[in-house]
C-alpha cells in the first residue's frame, strides 16, 4: 500500500505543477520523475511476472484469478504513469535520451483501455484463452494426447497419412472451436483499448513498434526477395513427398497437403529431411540421435548452450535462473509448455519456461532462449522503457543466430555429437544446406502470413464471418499448402497457433529470420571467418561476442537502424547474407528441379473443397449425366 501512496502522492505533485505553468518544461523535474517512475515499475511488473510465472506453470484457478489482479493492478500503474507524463512538454526537451523514454511510456497496450469493466474482461479473456490452448487434448482411444510431447512427436516422426490426419484435426478440434468466439470478442476489446492511445487498430499499433513509416512495403520487399528461393524448395519438397506418399494424395501442381510436413502449423520441415535428402549414403548428421546415445538430458542441453555464449565473452546466466527455471514438464500439474524466456525486472531474476525434450530442434531452442535472456541481461540496467530489444525481431535473432553456428557440422563436431570423420565435399554440403533451409527458408512464408491475417482482423479487411476462409486462402497463397480435410467457418484454424491465444505478434519472427542471418555475416567477420558463410562457426571467438554485446546493450535505447548500424555497419535489414548463406542450395535446386521436370508454384483452389476426392474423366462425365437426367426429369413433371 506504501507504494500505491507514494505513486498517487507523487503524481500529483506533477498534476499541481502542471496546473501552475500549464506544461511542465523543466527538463531536470522530468528526470526526477522518470527516476520515480522506474522504480515504480520494476515494482508492480515484477509482481506481475512472478504473478504470470505462478499461473503458467501451475494452471489452476487461484494462481489463473491472482494472475489477472496482478496484471490488472500493473495496467493501472501504466495508465496513471501515461496519464501524468502528459503533463511534460516533451516536445520542449533538449535531451534526445529524455524525450525517448517519455515516448516510449506510450507503448502501454491493454491498459489504455479506461472502462474499467472492458479492461476487466479483456485481461480474463486472454486468460481464458491461453488456458484453453495450453491444456488442450486429443481424445485416441482410451487416453489423451497432450500437445508436447505427444502431438509434436507423432507430427515429427510418423509417415502414416491418415494417422498425421488424425493428429492434424485433431488438435484444431481440441482447440479452435472453442477459442472462436472468445476471439471474436478479444478483437473488439484490443482495438477499443488501442484505438484509445491514437492507433487506428491493433495491426497499426503493433507495428508503430518498429518505428518505420515504410515498414509494411520494406517486408513486402524482402519477401519478394527470398521469395524465389521458397518456391524452389517447395516444388523439390512436394515431388519427394508425392513419391512418398503416391501421386493420388499429393498432385505436381496443386499445394502441399499440411499435415505432411512434420509440424503442426507447417511452419518448419526439417523433420521430414529424411524423405527430402538430397544426397542418400552420405554421412547423416543426426543430432536427436547422438544425444539420446550419449546421454543427454535438458540440463546437459542448457549448460551447452550457456557454454556457447561464455565462450563468447557474454554474461553467464544467474544462479535464479538455474534455481528457479522450468526446463522439463512437471508432473502431476498443467503447465504453458510453450517455450518462454522471462525478464522480472529486478536486474537478478531471469528465467526460461520449457518442456524440453531431447532432440535437435529442442536444442535449437533451448539457444533461441537463451539468446532472449543474454539481452536481458545484456540491458538490465537500462530503464524500464529501454528494457527491450531494438525492435522486436532483433530480440527472436539472437539466440537463432548463435545457434547458426553451433549448428555447423564442425561444432557439433567439437562438442561431440557427430562421431568419426567428418565428410566434408559438395553433397554433404547440399545435403547440411536442405537440412538447415527446411527450418530458415520454409520458414518465411508463414513467418509473413500470420500477421497479414492479423492485421486485416483488427483492420475490418476480413470480418468475424470470414475468418477461417481468408486465413487458408493467405496460408495457400503464401505458403502453398491446403488442409487436410474440409474446413468451414465453424472451424478456427489461427486459433491452433500459439500466438493467436496468447496475443503475441508474429512478425518478429519474419523480421528475425532476416536479420539474424545479417547478425551471423557480421560476427563471422568479426571472428575472422573465411570461406562459405554456412561453414562459420564463431565458436570462442571474443571479438564476434564484443560485436554482439555492444549492440545488446543498447536496448531499444536507440532507433533499431542504430543498433543494426552497430553491429552489421548498416542500417536497413537485408536478405542478401541469407541469400548468400544459402545460394549453393538455391543453385542446386534450381538445376534438380529443371531437370526432373518440376514446375514450381501450384494451382490456386478453393480451400473448402480441398479435402474432396479428385473426379477423373468417367466420374465427371457420370455426374454430368446424372444432372442432365435430374434436370430432363424436373421438366417432365
Amino acid at each position: 500500500m506504501a507504494r500505491a501512496s507514494f505513486l498517487v502522492v507523487f503524481f500529483l505533485v506533477a498534476l499541481c505543477n502542471s496546473r501552475a505553468q500549464a506544461l511542465i518544461t523543466d527538463e531536470e523535474q522530468a528526470r526526477q520523475w522518470l527516476d520515480q517512475y522506474n522504480s515504480l515499475a520494476e515494482h508492480y511488473y515484477s509482481l506481475a511476472e512472478e504473478a504470470n510465472w505462478a499461473y503458467e506453470t501451475n494452471i489452476n484457478p487461484q494462481n489463473q484469478q491472482a494472475q489477472v489482479q496482478a496484471s490488472l493492478n500493473r495496467d493501472k500503474f501504466k495508465k496513471e504513469a501515461y496519464d501524468n507524463s502528459t503533463q511534460f512538454d516533451v516536445n520542449s526537451f533538449t535531451n534526445e535520451t529524455v524525450k525517448r523514454l517519455f515516448n516510449k511510456m506510450k507503448n502501454i497496450g491493454n491498459a489504455g483501455l479506461s472502462d474499467q469493466t472492458k479492461l476487466n474482461r479483456l485481461t480474463r479473456l486472454l486468460a481464458d484463452m491461453k488456458q484453453v490452448y495450453s491444456t488442450g487434448k486429443v481424445p485416441d482411444g482410451d487416453r489423451e494426447l497432450v500437445f508436447e510431447p505427444d502431438l509434436t512427436n507423432e507430427l515429427a516422426n510418423s509417415r502414416d497419412y491418415d494417422r498425421l490426419q488424425f493428429i492434424w484435426k485433431g488438435w484444431r478440434d481440441a482447440v479452435g472451436p472453442t477459442l472462436r468466439d472468445m476471439y471474436k470478442e478479444y478483437v473488439t476489446l484490443k482495438n477499443e483499448a488501442i484505438g484509445e492511445l491514437g492507433y487506428n487498430d491493433v495491426g497499426d499499433y503493433w507495428r508503430s513498434w518498429y518505428e518505420t513509416p515504410t515498414f509494411e512495403d520494406d517486408l513486402e520487399a524482402l519477401w519478394q526477395e527470398v521469395r524465389p528461393m521458397y518456391l524452389e524448395l517447395h516444388a523439390y519438397v512436394r515431388r519427394r513427398l508425392g513419391e512418398f506418399y503416391g501421386k493420388d494424395k499429393i498432385d505436381e501442381n496443386d499445394p502441399i497437403p499440411a499435415h505432411l510436413l512434420g509440424n503442426m502449423w507447417s511452419q518448419q520441415w526439417n523433420n521430414i529431411y529424411d524423405l527430402v535428402e538430397p544426397f542418400s549414403g552420405k554421412q547423416r548428421i543426426d543430432v536427436t540421435s547422438a544425444m539420446v546415445n550419449k546421454g543427454w538430458d535438458a540440463l546437459r542441453m542448457f549448460n551447452e548452450s550457456e557454454q556457447f555464449f561464455t565462450s563468447l565473452g557474454l554474461i553467464p546466466m544467474t544462479p535464479d535462473f538455474w534455481r528457479d527455471s522450468m526446463i522439463v514438464r512437471p508432473e502431476g500439474r498443467e503447465v504453458v509448455c510453450y517455450a518462454s524466456a522471462w525478464d522480472f525486472y529486478n536486474r537478478r531474476d531471469f528465467r526460461i519456461k520449457m518442456c524440453t525434450e531431447v532432440t535437435q530442434d529442442d536444442l535449437q531452442t533451448v539457444h533461441h532462449e537463451m539468446g532472449h535472456i543474454e539481452y536481458f541481461l545484456q540491458y538490465k540496467d537500462q530503464p524500464v522503457p529501454f528494457r527491450d530489444g531494438a525492435n522486436p525481431g532483433f530480440h527472436e535473432a539472437v539466440g537463432d543466430c548463435l545457434a547458426l553456428s553451433v549448428s555447423t557440422p564442425k561444432h557439433l563436431k567439437e562438442i561431440g555429437l557427430i562421431d568419426g570423420v567428418l565428410q566434408e565435399d559438395d553433397e554433404a554440403d547440399i545435403n547440411y544446406l536442405m537440412k538447415q533451409a527446411l527450418e530458415k527458408i520454409a520458414f518465411l512464408p508463414f513467418a509473413y502470413m500470420m500477421d497479414q491475417w492479423r492485421w486485416k482482423v483488427f483492420d475490418g479487411r476480413i470480418t468475424p464471418d470470414n475468418m477461417n476462409q481468408e486465413w487458408w486462402k493467405l496460408r495457400q497463397q503464401y505458403q502453398g499448402i491446403v488442409p487436410p480435410v474440409k474446413r468451414d467457418e465453424n472451424d478456427f484454424d489461427p486459433g491452433c497457433k500459439f500466438h493467436i491465444p496468447a496475443d503475441v505478434p508474429y512478425i518478429r519472427y519474419f523480421v528475425s529470420f532476416i536479420v539474424q542471418f545479417q547478425f551471423y555475416e557480421a560476427m563471422c567477420d568479426a571472428s575472422g571467418h573465411t570461406g562459405p558463410l554456412y561453414k562459420c562457426d564463431f565458436y570462442r571467438s571474443p571479438e564476434a561476442g564484443q560485436l554482439l554485446g555492444d549492440m545488446l546493450k543498447l536496448g531499444s535505447s536507440r532507433p533499431w537502424p542504430e543498433a543494426m548500424e552497430a553491429i552489421t555497419g548498416r542500417r536497413a535489414m537485408s536478405a542478401a547474407p541469407l541469400v548468400r548463406y544459402f545460394e549453393p542450395l538455391t543453385t542446386w535446386l534450381r538445376q534438380n528441379n529443371t531437370d526432373s521436370g518440376t514446375k514450381t508454384g501450384w494451382t490456386r483452389f478453393e480451400p473448402w473443397t480441398s479435402s474432396a476426392p479428385k473426379m477423373t474423366g468417367s466420374a465427371m462425365a457420370t455426374a454430368l449425366i446424372c444432372v442432365l437426367c435430374c434436370l430432363f426429369s424436373r421438366l417432365m413433371i
